[in-house]
């Protein structure tokens, strides 16, 4: 049984040279960065080397790249670190954000009694960025932190919009951008965002390590106490073939970046035309959305929800319903429930996330097997 990936929103599987990088970084690079003696530097070097080649992408300084186990991590260091130390008295977020943005800003609220507001979501799935607008007082110290791709529906922020309307009212921007970065190039000297986070494993790099960028003029306290790793803000000794494995990952990204953004677009459209082509009634989730994410709703019977993903699963197709991070639960999407009916929310829907690794062979396989159900 060939087995069908369509899952990538979730993770996505290792480029051969990633692999291959940790290998050699295990292989012969085992020093402790924080040695003096040879095999320290060269530990060390791996890793500054590694910073440099992520600062080079983004058009930003290598010292405000922080290495991180993941953009959750990075996330609930940063909102806290704002809210704790930087007298932010707001935060402005979405209910359609992840889970790591919005649990840390409950718990934020409930521990600082903090105000928090919600930007108003749009029937298309998109934020009201006029909404976003009215919600700034340039006299209330406040931090905007909102997704530039959202992780369900692939609905795309306009971060330069969001950057400019911050800086009108002196407020401080963080944002997720684990489902686009490597995906699409940004730039931090062009677009003034305070604060990014990303992890490496969804952009063909390993899992467990991720960064945060944190712009020169924000002084941060530690998020771990210890060590001098990470210019003294997260202690322990570095994953360092971790981290050079996210940086060829990010590397590669940026290298094949044109190539595969058209590859996978097309790939999406051949998808989106075939659905339509073979089920009367689909529906896409969201307008507008990022070129390797497709959420739809299908008409089918509400009693086939609990099995479509088990029944594609047993013919060897992986795709999900929302977030991979909420695979465990019942209730029906977060995101969805924000701008579709109750009575739509109830209906199955399907995140179908592409890669280069993916080909129209599988899609028609995919259809096929959506069609036995």
């Amino acid at each position: 049984m060939k087995k069908i990936y369509l899952d990538n929103a979730a993770t996505t599987p290792l480029r051969p040279e990633v692999i291959q990088t940790i290998i050699n970084t295990l292989e012969n690079d085992f020093g402790n960065p924080s040695s003096t003696h040879s095999f320290g530097r060269s530990g060390k070097t791996n890793v500054e080397t590694a910073r440099k080649t992520i600062a080079k992408h983004l058009n930003c300084s290598a010292q405000e790249i922080i290495f991180t186990a993941n953009a959750t991590e990075a996330t609930n260091w940063i909102l806290r670190e704002m809210v704790k130390n930087h007298n932010i008295k707001k935060i402005i977020t979405s209910k359609i954000e992840h889970h790591a943005t919005l649990y840390t800003v409950l718990n934020l609220q409930k521990e600082f009694g903090i105000d928090v507001e919600y930007v108003k979501v749009l029937p298309n799935g998109t934020l009201d960025l006029f909404d976003l607008e009215r919600k700034l007082d340039s006299e209330i110290p406040t931090l905007v932190t909102l997704m530039h791709v959202n992780n369900e529906i692939g609905t795309v922020l306009d971060l330069d919009r969001v950057t400019s309307i911050c800086q009108k009212y002196q407020a401080v921007f963080h944002c997720d951008t684990v489902q686009s970065i490597g995906k699409v190039k940004i730039d931090l000297d062009k677009t003034p965002i305070d604060f990014l986070v990303a992890s490496a494993h969804k952009f063909h790099g390993p899992k467990g390590i991720g960064f945060a960028f944190i712009r020169k003029n924000r002084i941060m306290q530690p998020m771990l106490f210890g060590g001098e790793q990470e210019k003294g803000l997260r202690a322990g000794t570095e994953a360092v073939h971790q981290i050079a494995g996210m940086a060829k990952a990010f590397d590669l990204a940026h290298e094949f970046l044109t190539e595969e953004t058209d590859y996978i677009t097309d790939l999406k459209r051949y998808c989106i035309e075939q659905l339509h082509n073979n089920f009367e009634g689909i529906v896409i989730n969201g307008e507008n959305t990022f070129y390797n994410i497709l959420n739809v709703l299908l008409p089918f019977s509400e009693e086939k929800t609990a099995m479509i993903l088990f029944n594609l699963d047993m013919k060897g197709i992986a795709v999900s319903r929302g977030s991979a991070c909420q695979s465990g639960s019942v209730k029906p999407s977060h995101v969805l429930a924000e701008f579709l009916s109750e009575e739509n929310t109830k209906k199955p829907s399907l995140r179908i996330s592409f890669s280069h690794y993916n080909t129209k062979e599988e899609i028609d396989i995919f259809i096929e097997s959506l069609k036995t159900i």
